[in-house]
């Protein structure tokens, strides 16, 4: 079962080794175990719904609690603390285009916001809901969960909206084929989710992110249905996909997408390669991408992420091992670690793997064979349930991710960890913070920086410490020159950002679309 509080299935645990907990404790102090509300305790305290009877509806107290809050810091304080403010009326679970359509005229007639739902994975506040909100009607797409139509010669595949990661590479891989988006999410995120936020898959790089793998689809909107047709290309004007693509459920409901699909690769691998410094890994990782080698992922680790990373993962003889190996090879203290990432056919893969390994080894790079990168692959879907772990032990954690080109990634990344730490300073806390560019293209990265820091007894004082991080953090990024989101959209936490990348102009635009395909304001999607 899905945890109602947390991240994942409650069966699945990620325990913290006693070294990796003492780790923490050197960097940001003593912890205490966080207490949690309980389930029945919470769901007493759901307002009667305001919706009106309507048979695709489902207004019970568990059902409104499971969808009234995402993955966002402010959504697991709201659920651990159980002081939730709002809740939608109803959940609504459509299982055709035709109940999406009379669920619009329904919200219509009775004067309903409707707000989309996917997976429930949003980290940027997309569920939450203003507390003085008119009755809110919550759409999930579960159900719309099947492969419509598939076209093996063009390798094209059409789902419902709401299929989620596992279900979408089963039925493609039945018949020999992948899409190849692999979020952090991936177990509970959905295809329309992911074209709705412009998600990138952990290997991108070779597969493509959500907006060159959406070929089409079909979005319901109060003022009526947008179509898309799979071209493979089009020189009629703007491309409308692009409305549909970071959208987030403003303009209307995506139905079904259209997707570009890959036959399963003939070979696959990934390994490791440490550099004397994070300098000469990431000089390597532009020249990789700047030589346009067919690689599928490139992850390179600061110097605090990759000591963290081999604190956390146990395995103390080999990580012993592998200490004593890059001594000799006299990489040390500051070493930056790199997992590559190669899909394709064998003679693509091995040649590729030669290239890579020789631009490494021209930057002091060493190779250390596939170990690391199988165990990262391994567990690449387990590392959120660590997050449950930590907020039990009182420890918070928290991500942030922005996108720059080469020449400001130095600065931006100071910018971002040094805001951080005076932030949590001010609250007289040490934070651990640290860093990897977890997406790379010939002009630039995407920075992922992940910040750990003690949780206080009170949720309010937590909820207010995250906001004070939120907004030096993102300032930083904007200040520097960053995108406010390479990955996770926009939602409601990055929204007062948003001006700063798109201009006044570029806001007016937005605001038409909006007025364009939703007259009455009828959905509850990132306001923009």
């Amino acid at each position: 079962m899905k945890r109602w509080n947390g991240w994942g299935d409650t069966s699945i645990e990620h325990p913290l080794h006693e070294q990796a907990e003492q780790f923490l404790v050197e960097r940001i102090g003593t912890i205490q175990p966080a207490p949690s509300a309980e389930l029945a305790d919470v769901l007493t305290a759901v307002p009667s719904s305001r919706l009106p009877d309507h048979p695709l509806i489902d207004t019970t107290a568990e059902t409104r609690l499971r969808h009234a809050r995402g993955q966002s810091f402010p959504d697991w304080v709201a659920l651990r603390s159980g002081h939730i403010s709002t809740f939608p009326d109803g959940v609504a679970f459509p299982t055709s285009d035709q109940d999406l359509r009379d669920l619009l005229t329904f919200a219509a007639q009775h004067d309903l916001k409707l707000l989309p739902y996917g997976g429930g994975t949003s980290v940027v506040g997309h569920l939450t809901l203003a507390p003085d909100s008119p009755p809110v009607l919550t759409v999930s797409l579960a159900r719309l969960n099947q492969l419509r139509r598939f076209d093996a010669t063009s390798h094209l595949a059409t789902f419902g909206a709401g299929v989620t990661g596992p279900d979408l590479e089963a039925q493609l891989r039945a018949r020999g084929f992948t899409l190849g988006h692999f979020p952090q999410s991936f177990e509970y995120s959905t295809l329309g989710g992911w074209v709705v936020t412009r998600s990138s898959g952990q290997q991108s790089r070779g597969y493509g992110r959500i907006e060159e793998l959406f070929a089409g689809g079909t979005l319901l909107a109060p003022a009526g249905e947008l179509t898309l047709p799979p071209f493979p290309g089009s020189a009629a004007g703007p491309d409308l996909r692009q409305l549909v693509l970071g959208s987030e459920g403003r303009l209307g409901i995506l139905s079904e997408a259209t997707v570009r699909v890959s036959p399963l690769p003939e070979k696959e691998r990934f390994f490791g390669i440490f550099f004397p410094n994070f300098e000469a890994g990431h000089t390597a990782v532009r020249e990789i991408m700047q030589a346009k080698l067919p690689v599928s992922m490139l992850r390179l680790s600061t110097g605090i992420e990759t000591e963290t990373n081999l604190a956390l993962a146990g395995h103390e003889n080999l990580i012993g091992l592998l200490e004593r190996l890059l001594k000799f090879r006299g990489v040390r203290d500051e070493k930056a670690m790199l997992l590559v990432g190669l899909t394709g056919t064998a003679n693509i893969v091995d040649a590729t793997r030669k290239a890579v390994l020789s631009l490494a080894k021209q930057n002091d790079g060493v190779h250390v064979g596939e170990q690391f990168g199988q165990q990262w692959y391994k567990g690449r879907f387990r590392t959120p349930y660590l997050r449950n772990t930590l907020w039990d032990k009182g420890v918070a954690v928290d991500t942030l991710e922005t996108a720059v080109t080469w020449d400001k990634v130095d600065s931006t990344i100071a910018r971002i960890e040094t805001a951080l730490h005076d932030a949590l300073g001010q609250e007289g806390e040490r934070g651990h913070v640290f860093t990897h560019l977890s997406h790379i293209y010939p002009s630039g990265c995407s920075i992922y920086t992940t910040y750990l820091f003690r949780l206080h007894a009170d949720p309010e004082v937590n909820l207010r410490r995250w906001h004070a991080l939120k907004a030096a953090v993102s300032t930083a990024v904007v200040n520097s020159g960053g995108t406010i989101s390479h990955q996770h959209g926009v939602g409601h936490d990055h929204a007062p950002y948003l001006e700063a990348e798109k201009g006044a102009l570029g806001m007016d635009t937005l605001r038409t679309l909006a007025r364009q395909f939703d007259p009455t304001g009828q959905m509850a999607g990132t306001n923009w």
